[in-house]
């Protein structure tokens, strides 16, 4: 096959989820629903958040700025392949391949740094509550969320550009639904050593260390907890942390699934098919994660949505009246 360089002419194939032509239909209909459900449930939490001055609290901050990152991680993928099933194309151009990578990149890193820094506002808050205003002022919260921004910038930057030092064979096959840097670095014909180096780097700077974090943050809460002699005050600080580790442990649960299940199968099929989990469900249930079990933000929803529906009666009234 006739090897190209990395021209904006270039074309990859995706070959998805399936090839079966019955399945399609199916497929577009599923991940829609799921997408429409995903981008409205986040936008609900974004909006409680910000519109109830109950809720400007640096924890509901970081709960917006991850429901936001949520909208923009699916949005990178699903409609380009919703796109394609309805065009029945599975073609994708090199420059949407390598914005892919790039946006896929830079939230599914944000995601992980967001998480850390959640589980740290949680530490402040059981371990150091007389201190937790002081500490958590909105100052330190808007640096840690625009060094994180900052920081996954360059980094998924850096990728992009040596990605493009690489040269592709015409008609590349990716078996993904998306354009993911691991595939996409499996398929180059060039030698992708340094990509290869880097990569490892990234994820252990923002992979490893965001969890180590996470389980340092959890450590000392729990020895924090174990302190407190009245169960009931135990249970309402832990209650607290509940939504945030059910987010933590299916985010990081799944991702380790879908390393796993694809080290051991060495199918890149089952691996684009697990990766669904992490990709597009995850995103999917966070917003009712945090709805269903933080009565804060079960009220700030309600009214919103109360707010939402009785603005427009009592204008009919009005224009009745």
């Amino acid at each position: 096959m006739e090897v190209e360089n990395h021209t904006g002419a270039s074309q990859f194939l995706l070959l998805g989820l399936s090839e079966d032509p019955e399945l399609q239909p199916f497929l577009s209909g599923l991940f829609l629903s799921m997408y429409l459900v995903t981008v409205l449930g986040n936008l609900l939490i974004i909006l409680a958040t910000t519109s109830d001055s109950r809720l400007h609290s640096p924890m509901y901050f970081f709960l917006s700025n991850l429901s936001f990152v949520d909208v923009c991680f699916t949005s990178t993928t699903v409609p380009k392949m919703l796109v394609n099933i309805q065009a029945h194309s599975k073609n994708i151009s090199y420059r949407e391949c390598l914005a892919q990578v790039y946006f896929f990149t830079l939230f599914v890193q944000m995601n992980t740094l967001l998480l850390a820094v959640m589980a740290y506002d949680r530490f402040v808050a059981i371990c150091h509550p007389l201190k937790y205003t002081v500490i958590m002022n909105p100052w330190l919260c808007g640096f840690l969320v625009v060094m994180s921004w900052f920081l996954n910038f360059w980094i998924s930057l850096i990728h992009i550009l040596l990605v493009k030092g690489l040269s592709f064979r015409k008609g590349t096959k990716i078996p993904h639904f998306f354009c993911e840097l691991a595939q996409l670095l499996k398929v180059a014909s060039s030698d992708t050593f340094i990509n290869n180096i880097f990569l490892y780097l990234s994820t252990a700077l923002l992979g490893v260390f965001p969890v180590s974090g996470i389980i340092f943050s959890y450590t000392r809460i729990v020895s924090s907890l174990m302190k407190i002699s009245s169960t009931g005050s135990k249970c309402k600080a832990f209650s607290t942390c509940g939504s945030h580790l059910c987010v933590v442990s299916l985010f990081y649960g799944t991702a380790l699934g879908v390393y796993l299940s694809s080290a051991v199968s060495h199918s890149s099929h089952e691996g684009s098919v697990s990766s669904v989990m992490y990709t597009v469900v995850t995103p999917m249930l966070n917003p009712f994660i945090y709805s269903l079990r933080n009565k804060d933000v079960k009220g700030a929803l309600g009214r919103l949505l109360s707010g939402a529906f009785c603005c427009p009666l009592r204008t009919e009234v009005l224009r009745t009246k």
